[in-house]
């Protein structure tokens, strides 16, 4: 049995909280609602629409949660493991989709498959159908927004299985193997127990960003607890009683979150051995190269091919004429912003899963998941829960200043960019801390012990010993960060300073207007700058592996 590092209160502690709770002050302040009077307004939403909210939410967040596992922890066994046609293409290609946003692939399939889209026209002309003569899906209906939300969201799992299959043990593959474990009893039995951390941690995530999906089920038309928090904030006027339903989803996923981590029990999840070899590879042929093939073909396809393709064609036939002229400071604002937040919430990742590690209390444990809960929810709800608390500071600082020196210094926090990096940082930590605290639960402790006998700080122990090997994982962390922030939209709108908008403001301004030719230009400038660094990334966690020889 591993030794417990020592439990005491110290300065890293002390860091630990101060930063979570800088974090988590939004969460907080949402939290803080539930105790406001709301004048009958929960009542009302308790005995009319709440029961269709909790039913679309939990048959939504099933299915994708179910899709994504399958698909993303398939696909990434396959490239890892397997060898058969087109696996080098399909590493990087499979990260596509994460360049799509949700809003933006649910407009282009509705343009696609409507009753006066391309797909239903060509059929009618095809086979001579007139209205009524034959059935086609409903892409606007529950399940086609659970279809197009997995093909968008499976690359969590599929980026994080897959930096945890790189890191496994050539050792204990081997001995599953000696036992006669042939190629998919040794995934079932030895591999996905071990990469269960990881593979959770990208389910999380994937639950998470569903249960705050707003811009594709809205244009469905598809009642979840997400729209049911927007609408009764922006469309009923009450604010307090969205709080209520904000912090009541917040609790769901707090609740989820303890379930899967009391599910472990004691099982640990780390390596015991340094040796890093060539992973060994199963060399697929005939039909089950052809299986493999189309089984990483298909994602890619609908995820990412059709839905660019159908953009592009819009872009091609109308476009938006003053992107031109103005795709610089569009770009470089989105860019900007998206490489300071992967950044920051790396960095703040580590800081909070390495001091959990330090100092392993019941208080340090509970600080890091209320400032990892963010991501549940809704942009627009961290917004509002930022902006009280920094709207009273700027309103408290330029009293100050103008009393004492007769100036006022504006606003300093609400009305810079700074109040935006900080509400994307609380928005998508869990991003980046799920994927680095399965990285570093995966060191065993003896490598901390033996650090320490020879001379290493804690601050040189996470430099020399964890960060190399954690080097994939927060590579990974920093893309999904990055690529996260690119398509980040609610709290984008309600923060930006004014005239600083993104990419994502201005496709989903237009889209949203039923422009979608024109927002199809800055949807695809989004998809392109994702492009690049998801093919890095792939490149990057490739070489990571220590022992490989790529």
């Amino acid at each position: 049995m591993s030794r417990r590092l020592t439990h005491r209160f110290s300065p890293s502690s002390a860091l630990l909280l101060a930063v979570a709770a800088v974090v988590a002050l939004p969460v907080l302040v949402v939290l803080a609602h539930i105790v406001m009077p709301t004048d009958g307004i929960w009542q009302h939403l308790a005995s009319t629409v709440l029961p269709r909210y909790l039913r679309n939410t939990l048959v939504l967040t099933l299915a994708v949660g179910l899709g994504t596992l399958i698909i993303g922890t398939g696909t990434a066994w396959l490239v890892v493991m397997c060898r058969f046609p087109g696996r080098r293409l399909f590493e990087w290609a499979l990260l596509l989709p994460l360049a799509v946003p949700t809003y933006v692939i649910a407009y282009a399939y509705t343009d696609f498959l409507q009753f006066a889209g391309p797909m239903q026209s060509w059929l009618r002309d095809l086979f001579g159908w007139s209205h009524g003569d034959y059935w086609f899906p409903n892409i606007r209906s529950l399940g086609g927004a659970a279809t197009l939300i997995t093909l968008v969201l499976y690359p969590y799992v599929y980026l994080l299985a897959r930096a945890a299959f790189l890191e496994q043990s050539v050792c204990v593959l081997d001995v599953g193997r000696t036992l006669g474990r042939g190629p998919w009893r040794l995934f079932a039995s030895v591999a996905v127990p071990l990469a269960r951390p990881a593979i959770v941690g990208g389910v999380s995530l994937v639950l998470m960003e569903t249960l705050n999906e707003f811009g594709a089920v809205q244009f469905f038309g598809v009642d979840t607890f997400t729209t049911g928090i927007y609408r009764t904030w922006f469309g009923m006027g009450e604010p307090v009683a969205a709080a209520q339903l904000a912090a009541c989803l917040l609790l769901f996923v707090i609740v989820l979150v303890l379930l899967e981590r009391a599910s472990r029990g004691k099982r640990r999840y780390h390596h015991t051995t340094n040796r890093y070899q060539q992973l060994p590879e199963y060399r697929l042929r005939g039909w089950r190269a052809v299986g493999a093939w189309l089984a990483c073909t298909l994602p890619v396809l609908i995820g990412f091919i059709v839905p660019s393709g159908i953009l592009a064609q819009l872009a091609v036939q109308e476009g938006d004429a003053l992107l031109g002229s103005r795709f610089m400071d569009f770009a470089g604002n989105s860019l900007l912003l998206a490489s300071v937040a992967a950044l920051v919430a790396v960095a703040l990742a580590v800081v909070l899963s390495y001091g959990v590690r330090l100092n392993d209390t019941p208080l340090t444990r509970m600080a890091t998941r209320i400032a990892a809960m963010g991501y549940a929810i809704p942009g627009s709800v961290v917004a509002v829960g930022i902006l009280i608390p920094f709207a009273w500071l700027d309103s408290t600082l330029n009293a100050w200043t103008k009393t004492h020196y007769g100036i006022v210094i504006g606003l300093i926090f609400s009305g810079s960019a700074f109040i935006l990096i900080y509400a994307y940082v609380v928005r998508f930590l869990a991003v980046s801390f799920n994927a680095v605290e399965a990285s570093l639960g995966k060191v065993t402790p003896s490598m901390d012990a033996a650090a320490r006998t020879l001379g290493q700080s804690p601050a040189g122990t996470l430099k020399r010993v964890h960060t190399p090997l954690m080097r994939g994982s927060l590579l990974a962390a920093g893309i999904l960060v990055f690529v996260d922030v690119m398509k980040e939209l609610p709290a984008t709108i309600i923060l930006r300073p004014f005239n600083f908008d993104t990419l994502a403001v201005r496709a989903h301004n237009l889209a949203s207007d039923e422009r979608l030719a024109e927002a199809s230009t800055a949807s695809l400038a989004i998809v392109a700058v994702g492009i690049i660094p998801v093919i890095l990334l792939s490149l990057a966690m490739r070489r990571s592996r220590p022992g490989s020889g790529d």
